[in-house]
C-alpha cells in the first residue's frame, strides 16, 4: 500500500506486468507438456491455472482501490488542512476574546475552550472514521461530528453576545475558518466512505492470502510431479 498516487499507480503496473509474465510462463509450460504428452502434469498444471484465474481476479479488484488512495488522501486532509482550520479558528476567537473588558474574561476565554474542544472533537473522530470499514459506525460517527461542529457554532454565538463591536473582525474570521473546516470535513468524510485502502488490504490479507496459498501448493505439487522425470541431455 504506497502513500502517494503515483508510487500506487507504479506499484499496480508493476504488479500486473507480473502477473503477464506468469501468464507468458504458463502458456510455454502447457505447450511443453502436451508435446511431452506428461498428462499428470498438465492436470497439476491446470489446477495451478484455475488458482491464477483466481488470483488474477482479485488483483482486478484490489488493484484499482489501492491506487485509488482515499483513505490516505483524507488522512492527508485531517493532518493537514482540517488541522489548519480549526488552528485558524482557536486563533481567531482567542484575539476575539483579548477584546473584552475583565468582568467578562473568565466567561468568553470558557466558550472559546468550549468551541475549541468541540472542533478537536471532531478531528478524533475523523482518525477513527478513517479506519473504520462498517457503514453503520461510520454514520454513527458522522451524527457525533455534526453534534460537536453544532456546539462549537453555539459557542461562537453566545460569544457574540458576549464581546464588543471591536471584535467583530476577529469573530468574522472564526467563522470563515469554521466553514472552512466544515467543508473540508465533508470531503474527508466522502472520501473515507470510500474505503479503498481499507477493503484494498482487507481483500489482500483475507481471500488473496488463501488463494495464493492455494496457488503455491498447485505449484509445489507440479515442481514435485516435474521432478519424477528423468531428463536425458542429448547432443
Amino acid at each position: 500500500m504506497e502513500v502517494t498516487d503515483e508510487a500506487s499507480s507504479a506499484a499496480a503496473r508493476e504488479a500486473e506486468q507480473a502477473a503477464q509474465v506468469v501468464e507468458r510462463d504458463i502458456e510455454a509450460l502447457e505447450r511443453l507438456l502436451q508435446t511431452l504428452a506428461y498428462s499428470n502434469d498438465i492436470q497439476h498444471l491446470d489446477a495451478f491455472k484455475a488458482c491464477f484465474s483466481r488470483y488474477r481476479a482479485l488483483d482486478a479488484e484490489i488493484l484499482p482501490l489501492a491506487v485509488e488512495n482515499t483513505n490516505v488522501k483524507a488522512q492527508r486532509l485531517s493532518f493537514g488542512p482540517a488541522r489548519e482550520a480549526a488552528n485558524a479558528f482557536h486563533q481567531s476567537l482567542e484575539a476575539a476574546a483579548r477584546s473584552t473588558a475583565a468582568a467578562t474574561t473568565c466567561c468568553a476565554e470558557a466558550l472559546v475552550a468550549k468551541a475549541t474542544a468541540a472542533l478537536l472533537e471532531v478531528q478524533v473522530i475523523q482518525a477513527r472514521h478513517i479506519a473504520e470499514s462498517d457503514d453503520g459506525a461510520m454514520s454513527q460517527m458522522e451524527m457525533e461530528m455534526a453534534t460537536a461542529e453544532g456546539n462549537a457554532r453555539k459557542a461562537v454565538d453566545t460569544l457574540k453576545g458576549l464581546l464588543s463591536p471591536t471584535a467583530a473582525p476577529q469573530l468574522s474570521a472564526a467563522s470563515t475558518a469554521i466553514d472552512r473546516f466544515h467543508a473540508i470535513n465533508a470531503e474527508l468524510v466522502t472520501l473515507s466512505r470510500r474505503n479503498s485502502n481499507v477493503r484494498s488490504l482487507a481483500l489482500s490479507l483475507g481471500r488473496k492470502r488463501t488463494v495464493t496459498a492455494e496457488c503455491d501448493n498447485s505449484l509445489h505439487m507440479l515442481e514435485d510431479t516435474l521432478a519424477t522425470h528423468d531428463f536425458t541431455a542429448t547432443r
